[in-house]
């Protein structure tokens, strides 16, 4: 019988530590779901932090800089005696890459790319009659001469490219004067 007693005094112990696995197992189970919770939001927080930093550089080299790239109404007109439209754009303190100009007349549409080298652009000139086309300075304004209109242009639009990006109009001039 004395054997029997030393049987039952080791099942309490036994008891015991069977308690404990089940324990231990449940709270194991606990961190290894947090924790692949935890790596999930990190990869999923990297990769939207990614595309979101990346959007927002695209739009910071636009946003805020829309008053500084502007069409001139003053120098902006169309002759109908020689079929030219003259448009002015002036550059406020901001470089410029280059400006798309979008002249519509009668539904269609001629644009011209401005950049900040010389360039020859067909139909289109400086003001002072050169074929040599460059984009202002920064804090300047250049008039430019588009040939072969038959008609006074409905508007014209300006779209800067900045740090390489394509933004939005700048600036537009919805009704074209006579240059009389």
């Amino acid at each position: 019988m004395n054997h029997k007693k030393e049987v039952k005094q080791v099942l309490p112990h036994y008891d015991f530590f069977l308690k404990n696995r089940k324990g231990v197992s449940g709270v194991v189970t606990v961190v290894i779901l947090v924790a692949l919770v935890m790596t999930s939001v990190a990869i999923v927080w990297t990769v939207v932090n990614n595309m979101v930093e990346d959007k927002l550089g695209e739009a910071e080299s636009c946003f805020g800089n829309f008053e500084k790239i502007t069409l001139n109404n003053r120098y902006t007109c169309y002759n109908s005696s020689s079929n030219e439209t003259m448009f002015s754009i002036n550059v406020g303190d901001i470089v410029v890459d280059e400006v798309i100009v979008l002249v519509y007349e009668g539904g269609a549409t001629n644009s011209y790319t401005i950049t900040d080298t010389i360039t020859t652009i067909p139909n289109l000139e400086n003001y002072t009659g050169g074929t040599s086309i460059i984009l202002p300075d920064k804090n300047a304004g250049l008039t430019y001469i588009a040939k072969d209109y038959t008609s006074s242009p409905d508007y014209i639009e300006i779209v800067p490219v900045l740090n390489g990006k394509q933004c939005d109009v700048a600036d537009r001039i919805p009704k074209i004067e006579s240059c009389s």
